[in-house]
């Protein structure tokens, strides 16, 4: 038997995120279930398809300890649908009874002995700020693969580096990386993983903001990444650690340099972008003091706009999708961006500019530690 008490937003809470790793199709009808755990503690909720765990600890008032597997969505979008009001579980026999004000359901009772053991996380590597690590994720992951047919293309790229963690995506047609500080448990430790990516973009915007993310990973032959934080915490499984050698591509001699204030172009290449049909690329035409945005399809429509830019060095016509450029403006999170070309058919830098602190001046030759990489389309008239 168990029995516990709990608030409903907790439970709801903890319910969403166990059960972001029940497969909508498991290949082991138990897979479906979502182990929930009562005792001295509180509550724990589980979910795990073998590939990504994930687990909650919510406060409970537990009159009967006990374990019980239950159906993992059912039970999210009962609790989802509950009123405001504390909710008491019970399981006697082969049902599961939620009660909430005067809502009742029962659930069937799922074999929780045929349910996989969880994995327990590997040793604990170091720690980084929540905020900061969700921000670097959201930079990077636009820029992942989406073909399973190649794993790597699909993962980000985690480099632990002394007190320096970077990470990184790419999909063979941009590069997305970013470095930020964090703090290891050992001051030599480094190593290479690679995460798979939408694993990693859902844990990073779920966590709890405001605390510290701990990241356990013991070693370069370890098989999973945990990532924990604010009452949640999650294992993946790493995919193969083989990757580019991303940073040697996100060096160069560039002849022009345009900066831009970074919202005022975001708005433009989203205007111009409603007469681009898929394929048709935005057009950006660089001269000193000025950026001219324009895209057209065919004789349907066309569009054209002007910006100020500073540029540096020679006159440049580019062009890109404009689902690039705008994923990589997305995460230049300052006033300024830069963008850095050298021929129109050439990769170009896109980074941004560090916001200058009290009255000084920006460092315009300084970055945010954010850079993005894109291949440009080749113009053709």
């Amino acid at each position: 038997m168990v029995e516990f008490r709990v608030e409903r937003q907790a439970l709801a809470d903890g319910v969403a995120w166990a059960a972001r790793t029940i497969p909508s199709r498991p290949a082991l009808p138990v897979l479906a279930g979502m182990l929930v755990e009562a005792g001295e503690g509180g509550l724990t909720l589980a979910g795990f398809d073998h590939e990504v765990s994930a687990r909650a600890r919510v406060d409970a008032t537990v009159t009967e300890p006990g374990r019980v597997l239950v159906p993992g969505r059912l039970l999210t979008e009962i609790v989802r649908s509950l009123p405001a009001q504390p909710v008491e579980v019970t399981a006697k026999g082969s049902e599961v009874v939620v009660r909430c004000g005067s809502a009742e359901f029962g659930l069937q009772i799922m074999p929780v002995e045929d349910y996989p053991t969880l994995p327990e996380p590997p040793a604990r590597a170091g720690t980084v700020p929540a905020d900061a690590f969700a921000a670097a994720v959201a930079q990077v992951v636009p820029a992942a693969g989406r073909d399973d047919t190649l794993p790597m293309l699909t993962g980000v790229r985690m480099d632990f580096d002394g007190a320096v963690l970077r990470l990184a995506c790419t999909d063979r047609y941009r590069i997305a990386a970013v470095e930020l500080p964090w703090s290891p448990a050992s001051e030599d430790f480094r190593t290479g993983i690679v995460v798979p990516a939408r694993t990693l973009a859902d844990t990073a915007k779920a966590i709890r903001p405001g605390a510290d993310v701990a990241l356990d990973l013991t070693g370069s032959a370890d098989t999973l990444l945990g990532v924990s934080g604010g009452g949640r915490s999650m294992t993946t499984r790493l995919l193969d650690d083989q990757f580019i050698d991303y940073r040697s591509r996100l060096t160069g001699t560039w002849s022009s340099v345009a900066r831009i204030e970074t919202a005022p172009f975001v708005e433009a290449i989203k205007r111009v972008a409603l007469v681009a049909e898929r394929n048709t690329p935005v057009r950006l035409a660089f001269t000193s003091g000025t950026v001219q945005i324009r895209a057209a399809s065919g004789d349907a429509a066309r569009a054209n706009e002007s910006i100020p830019a500073d540029l540096d060095g020679d006159d440049i016509d580019i062009a890109f999708s404009p689902q690039y450029l705008l994923d990589g403006l997305a995460g230049v999170h300052s006033r300024l961006a830069r963008l850095e070309c050298t021929a129109p058919t050439k990769a170009a830098l896109l980074t941004g500019v560090p916001d200058p602190k009290g009255d000084d001046e920006p460092d315009l030759t300084a970055d945010t530690g954010f850079r993005y990489l894109a291949m440009p389309v080749r113009l053709t008239g």
